[in-house]
């Protein structure tokens, strides 16, 4: 089915999605961006109507889901809207920068039966896919470790505007902003997340009130432990990885493919190996379209048939809070266990 979505925010990711949308026949009818500038010119490349303001695009008629592409700390006000009018909403990721906003967004959403997503596109990759069901078909035994690596880079321009890396606008550093897909990833993956531990350095290359890189130990609810590693102070950056070891054997995932799966007497179906990885290391947009546009068709689904989306409201809940654990792991010095 073809649905018209409205954006809110025209910046950097907004393009991946529009194109994403294109792509499956998801037309972009209005945009919105506190940027005037910035909004007619996205709205002229992909044959929108720019309106002022983000009411303007949650109450618009021509809107069958909007689309939240701003900074973390703006979700509440437009999703409060669309709980009036009846729209679906999906926002960019993180879903907020804390847990008290999270909650409202879900229950608000819930109470209007509106449909509220969260884009987390790396769920979708093959090689994500094909781990979640080889994991629940037993082919690694029992989990005993499994990790994320993101030691990327980001140039200085990247933090100019000041509101880059604070805790009020972002929510946070490395950790929120990057690696939480990673996060979401491995808590889809493995299970939920019992224990963390954490250590943090603030600003330690760039002029940020947040972490640039920020280590944490994780102890899962099924026994395995884990780490976690977030960064964007290493030059010039490398592709991030997680690694799922079990009793079995070891499947690691480099970008968004599965460039290793060494596992004994293994059967069932052939795991997508591949080496031409996709990252966002050093550059952001040096990402897939593939599986942005395998989300937004499950929420197109999830919007047709009532089913939640994948990546749920509740789902990224659950990544935020392993978030926050970490960093409130690092502010106090203590080891934190999740609800």
């Amino acid at each position: 089915m073809s649905l018209r979505v409205g954006i809110i925010g025209t910046g950097a990711i907004s393009h991946k999605h529009a194109q994403a949308y294109a792509n499956i026949g998801y037309k972009v009818t209005v945009c919105t961006d506190i940027n005037e500038q910035v909004g007619r010119q996205f709205a002229e490349k992909y044959g929108a109507q720019f309106v002022p303001s983000y009411e303007d695009v949650c109450r618009h008629p021509e809107v069958d889901f909007v689309d939240v592409c701003t900074f973390p700390d703006f979700r509440l006000q437009p999703l409060k809207i669309c709980a009036e009018t009846g729209k679906h909403i999906q926002v960019q990721k993180p879903i907020s920068t804390n847990l008290e906003t999270a909650r409202e967004m879900i229950e608000t959403a819930r109470r209007a039966g509106i449909q509220l997503g969260v884009v987390s596109q790396h769920r979708f990759d093959d090689s994500s896919q094909f781990l979640y069901k080889a994991i629940r078909a037993g082919r690694l035994g029992k989990i005993l470790q499994a990790d994320a690596y993101v030691k990327w880079y980001r140039t200085p321009e990247y933090y100019s505007r000041p509101i880059k890396g604070s805790w009020a606008v972002e929510g946070g550093g490395a950790l929120i902003n990057q690696a939480i897909h990673q996060v979401d990833v491995l808590r889809w993956l493995i299970g939920p997340v019992k224990e963390v531990f954490g250590y943090w350095q603030l600003g330690a290359l760039h002029k940020i009130e947040s972490e640039d890189v920020v280590c944490a130990v994780m102890r899962y609810e099924n026994g395995a432990t884990g780490v976690i590693q977030a960064s964007t102070a290493f030059w010039p950056g490398y592709t991030e990885r997680i690694e799922i070891h079990g009793t079995k054997g070891t499947a690691i995932i480099s970008g968004d493919k599965l460039t290793t799966w060494d596992v004994r007497d293994d059967e069932g179906e052939p795991p997508p190996l591949a080496k031409d990885v996709a990252s966002g290391a050093s550059d952001p947009m040096a990402i897939s379209l593939e599986p942005f546009e395998r989300q937004f068709l499950d929420f197109g689904e999830a919007i047709r048939t009532g089913r939640p989306p994948l990546v749920s409201g509740e789902e990224g809940y659950r990544a935020l809070e392993i978030v926050l654990a970490v960093y409130r792991s690092c502010r106090e010095g203590v080891k934190v266990t999740l609800s």
